[in-house]
């Protein structure tokens, strides 16, 4: 049986209800991305790709 993903929203997402929110569920060694508005499409990766991801964004480049 599959494990069921437990999505968090981003808490740079705004707080709304609204469907323009990223989030992230970490299941077996893997982090999966999604958009709100689109659930079924996901990324997968894992902590130190995304780790670089984030200091690129927050460095503005």
């Amino acid at each position: 049986m599959a494990q069921a993903l437990l999505w968090q929203k981003s808490t740079y997402s705004g707080g709304g209800e609204g469907d323009t929110c990223v989030e992230l569920a970490a299941a077996l060694g893997f982090i999966r991305l999604r958009e709100s508005d689109s659930p079924a499409t996901h990324l997968r990766t894992t902590a130190t790709p995304l780790a670089g991801l984030l200091l690129h964004l927050k460095s503005g480049h």
